[in-house]
This record gives C-alpha cells, structure tokens and sequence, in this order.
C-alpha cells in the first residue's frame, strides 16, 4: 500500500513498510531500539514517518550536533528532557552510548526503564555493534531494515526486480535507476569503506567489489578471487567482512548435519541487491541480464534476498542453508523454521519437469522427518501448481508471501 507523504522525503511515495508492527513491539519492550541496515534503505524515513509526531529528531550527519553530542554528552541529552528522541547515524558519536546507558538506569526502581525511551540508527555495523553490546546489552532491541521486499513494492516483471532492485530511490523511480546506482556505489566506496577498513587504494577494492558481483551466487573461494584482484587471500576476507558489515553482501553456509562442517566448507555469495549486480556486472537491461550466463543466479540471488528480507522484517537472524553433495547434487536454499527444514530449488524454467525435483526428493530422503514433506520449486511459471512427491511448483513473485505466511 502507499500513500503520499512528502515532507521528510525526497521521494514523494511513502511505502509501509513490513518491519513496522516489529518495531512497534520492540519499542514496547525496550528502553531503546537500534535500527540498523543498508545506507539509503529508508531507515530515517521509516522512523520519521511512524514516530516523527511525539519523537525529537537529531541527526549526527549535521556536524553542529556531532560536536555538541561529543563535546558535552549530557548537555545534549539533557536537552530532550522526557521527550524520547531519535538519534540518527548514531555510529559518528559512540561515546555517547554509555551516556544513554545511564539515563536508563537512572530510572526509577520502581518502575523500571521507560520503554520506546531511545530510537537510535546506523548505516553501518562496523565497530558500533561492538560499542552496543558493551553499553546497551539487555536494554537494546537491534532490528535491520533492508531494501524494500516484493512485499512491500511488487514488481511488474522479473527482468523489472532484478534490473531495479529494492533500494527506495531506483525502486520508486526507475528512471533515476542509473544515475543512483552509479552515485551509490561511488559514495559507498569513498565513505563507507575508509570507515571500517583503512583501505588507500580505492581502484583496487572496486575492482573487488565488481569481481564478487560476477561470482553473485556462486560458491565463495577466497583464493580464486585473490589470485585474480592480485590481492592476498586475508585482504579478501578482511574485504568480504567489510561487504557483509556495511550489507552489501550475504554469505550463505552449507548444511551438514554435524554444524562444525557447516562453518568449515565454502559459502555462497550473494549480493543483497540484484540492482547493484547488474550495475557492477555492465548488464545493459533487465531482459538482456536474465537471458544472460547470469540468469539463473539472478533469479536465486532475488528469492535468497527475499527469504532474507523476511527474516528480518520479524527481528530474526535467518536460519538459510544451501546443500550440494561432492558430485554436484544441489538444493539452492534450506530454510529452517520451528526446527524443519523447508527445501526450495530455484530455477529460471516456465516449464517444471521432473528433473527438477531430482534433488528435492533425494534431499527430502536423506533428512527424513527432519524436513518438510512439501518441497517448493521457485520458477517463472505463471501460477502455482502441484508436482510429483508433495512437491509444488511456485512463480517467482508467489515466493515473499510463501515464506512470509509461513515465519508468521
């Protein structure tokens, strides 16, 4: 659903978006919530929207207040009085943490901390996840908001979602789609990563950054990339820290029923954004990219998105897994939900067959009562349709709801 809304936003579409009955509650829990996420997400739009008529709002990208926040900690927050207050880029002054830490235990004891007290926010991770779990741990909700889901701007076409993305701007406005995604990479490259990695040569971690976009959905091996960046294999995982942190990418670990294997054998990488894939990767359209040697990872990367979107939009960690056995069987994506696994393969077919069910059914066999009995096929078919083996074929826009209904 949108509405016009106009006077915090440079966009003049307002869309609701799904974390916000989960940021309600949490706010309802807590005496301070963190909303954390991507840069350009809508983080400050989604607060300004839902809480900007009882909420004072500073923003530390206005250097005035940076200094004052630095320079006289309780002066700054003394100003607010009982008013609760949004901070906004809380990661430029962490020393104000332990600050806001004090004033909600200087509560009374009798009542206890003031929930919905402090709405703090940051693009980055970084070292301020560190600074709130020493400062704030116990009296902090931490939820992340991503780029906009199918849920929450349903695009007209496949080629349409993996082309534009779910970033606000491009999402809204597809015509600025090229203009923004150039300017959004530049911008990431020359401010976000000096924050986390002291990294001089520029040119280098872009040419990174477009090399991991080529292996969207693949496996990660951290040689390869560093043999071809001519970089050392730990400057890659420095560097693939520092895409998952400031959330560019999602690393997606294989399943094994012992779970130390699970943290020894390689990952998938997936770009949180096909938008910013098929800028990185030179693809002319969205038609063009699908029909592509990169079509059928697009389409994966889009329902792992998803799946991830998900997740979050409840406050959860997703619990997502791949499995592939050593002769190239593979289920793209395990998602574990009250202790099952549902088992989702995903392929760019209009035409299921039941080739395609081949490692669902071996995958279904092996795990037993551990999963599902109902395996999902996630295809460009036009509607939903029964398969052999209580397996059921779903077109790729069915996905969000399909997942959505059952975290629910």
């Amino acid at each position: 659903m949108t509405k016009l809304k106009s006077d915090f936003t440079f966009v003049n579409v307002y869309v609701e978006r799904t974390l916000s009955p989960t940021l309600g509650e949490a706010l309802r829990a807590f005496p301070a919530v963190f909303l954390t996420g991507p840069r350009q997400s809508g983080k400050t739009t989604l607060l300004r929207h839902d809480f900007g008529g009882r909420f004072a709002y500073v923003t530390f990208d206005d250097p005035l207040e940076r200094d004052f926040a630095r320079s006289d900690p309780l002066g700054f927050l003394g100003r607010f009085q009982d008013r609760p207050a949004i901070l906004d880029e809380v990661q430029y002054v962490p020393d104000l943490l332990p600050h806001i830490k004090m004033r909600i235990d200087a509560s009374p004891p009798d009542t206890g901390p003031a929930a919905g007290r402090w709405l703090l926010t940051g693009s980055q991770q970084f070292a301020l996840m560190q600074n709130l779990g020493e400062s704030l741990a116990g009296r902090v909700a931490i939820l992340d908001l991503l780029p906009f889901s199918a849920r929450e701007m349903a695009p007209p076409s496949l080629a349409e979602a993996v082309w534009v993305g779910g970033y606000p701007v491009p999402a809204l406005h597809p015509d600025r789609r090229d203009l923004w995604m150039r300017a959004y990479i530049q911008t990431y490259l020359e401010r976000d990563v000096r924050q986390v990695k002291a990294i001089a040569d520029l040119r280098a971690f872009e040419l990174f950054l477009s090399l991991c976009a080529s292996q969207h959905g693949r496996e990660l091996h951290k040689a390869a990339i560093a043999r071809d960046c001519g970089l050392s294999q730990p400057t890659v995982g420095a560097w693939i820290g520092v895409l998952e942190a400031s959330y560019v990418v999602a690393l997606l670990p294989p399943y094994f029923r012992n779970f130390g294997k699970r943290l020894i054998k390689a990952p998938k990488l997936y770009f949180l954004d096909s938008g910013l894939v098929t800028t990185l990767t030179r693809q002319p359209d969205g038609e063009a990219a699908l029909a592509g040697p990169m079509g059928g990872a697009l389409l994966e990367g889009w329902v792992v998105g998803e799946a991830i979107k998900a997740f979050a939009a409840l406050g959860r960690k997703p619990d997502l897994y791949y499995w592939r056995t050593q002769d190239g069987l593979e289920v793209d994506l395990l998602i574990q939900i009250a202790g099952r696994l549902h088992l989702v393969e995903i392929k760019l077919t209009a035409t299921p067959t039941l080739r395609h069910l081949e490692p669902l059914n071996r995958l279904k066999a092996l795990l037993g009562d551990a999963a599902h009995a109902g395996g999902i096929l996630v295809c460009t078919c036009e509607e939903e349709r029964a398969l052999p083996g209580e397996n059921r074929a779903i077109p790729w826009s069915g996905f969000t709801d399909w997942i959505s209904e059952r975290l629910s």
